[in-house]
């Protein structure tokens, strides 16, 4: 799904609740059954099974049962599915974090609670350091290319909000990150050279850590699938949890959810990091950068 959502509290159109709306739609559609009809069951509007049809409000267990007896899905292993889609939906809505008092993106206010609980990230951006391991210094700077007239508060808050991001690489149970970046992205000069050594070297001791994996992609790999687009897969630890692709570009995003759809982007990213370098090349790739500078 592409373009903004806006969000207010957990009235909000989330990834799993446009999931498990989708899913509530499908049967409906199925069972040749209207809206109304739908509304009558759980004696509610209209206007609420369209807000659940789309995400925009949690589900309660007593509504998803009643409306998979109306729509005639009696398969406890279906029942079972939605109600679990459910009720991690209503967990992730009530989740607090930095997020909550940061400004951000209405892609942002959904795809932060989903990194703070996913279990592994593979992320491919085609021309930036992917922002888990981005520097406070090369935040700002890739802000102000963004954003020139943005006040220096606000710029401050967003790199500060960046660096909070890094906080679930670390810890007791910490995200694992698999991270391919593109030789590109490692001589951009989004900064100056002082800079853009502290985050090379800053790649370099986020790389030392065991959840943590970092793979250039050299020039001399050629053309990949993975240079036509940047994204991240998320992966969660819920049995029969789906993947989350989160794919953005400057002026949109789409949300790839499960399916055949983000098992083909986990395929490219899984080509582009056999492309790559491997991770002691990769850090020998990194050091002679370095020398360079």
């Amino acid at each position: 799904m592409a373009g903004d959502q806006s969000a207010q509290g957990n009235r909000a159109s989330t990834v799993l609740g446009r999931k498990l709306g989708g899913e509530l739609l499908r049967l409906r559609t199925l069972a040749g059954l209207t809206q109304v009809q739908a509304a009558n069951a759980i004696t509610a509007s209209n206007g609420k099974v369209a807000k659940m049809e789309s995400g925009w409000v949690p589900m309660r267990e007593p509504d998803i049962r009643t409306l998979c007896t109306l729509y005639g899905a009696n398969d406890p292993v279906t029942v079972g599915r939605l109600l679990e889609l459910a009720r991690i939906d209503r967990e992730r809505r009530k989740a607090k974090g930095w997020w909550n008092d940061v400004a951000l993106s209405s892609a942002m206010q959904q795809y932060a609670p989903l990194e703070a609980v996913a279990t592994e990230i593979k992320a491919w951006q085609v021309a930036f350091i992917p922002g888990l391991l981005q520097t406070a210094a090369y935040v700002r700077a890739l802000r102000r290319s963004w954003l020139p007239d943005e006040s220096p508060d606000e710029a401050e808050t967003f790199a500060a909000s960046r660096l909070a991001r890094q906080q679930r690489l670390s810890g007791d149970s910490p995200l694992l990150l698999r991270a391919v970046i593109p030789e590109a992205a490692l001589r951009i000069p989004v900064v100056h050279s002082e800079m853009l050594r502290e985050q090379l070297e800053n790649l370099l001791d986020w790389g030392e850590r065991p959840n943590v994996t970092v793979q250039v992609l050299p020039f001399s790999a050629g053309f990949v699938k993975g240079l036509t687009g940047s994204f991240n897969v998320l992966s969660f630890a819920e049995p029969g949890a789906m993947d989350v692709v989160y794919v953005e570009s400057s002026h949109s995003h789409v949300w790839v959810e499960g399916g055949d759809g983000a098992a083909q982007h986990v395929s490219i990213f899984e080509e582009t990091a056999r492309c790559a370098l491997s991770e002691p090349e990769s850090r020998a790739f990194v050091e002679a950068l370095i020398k360079e500078l």
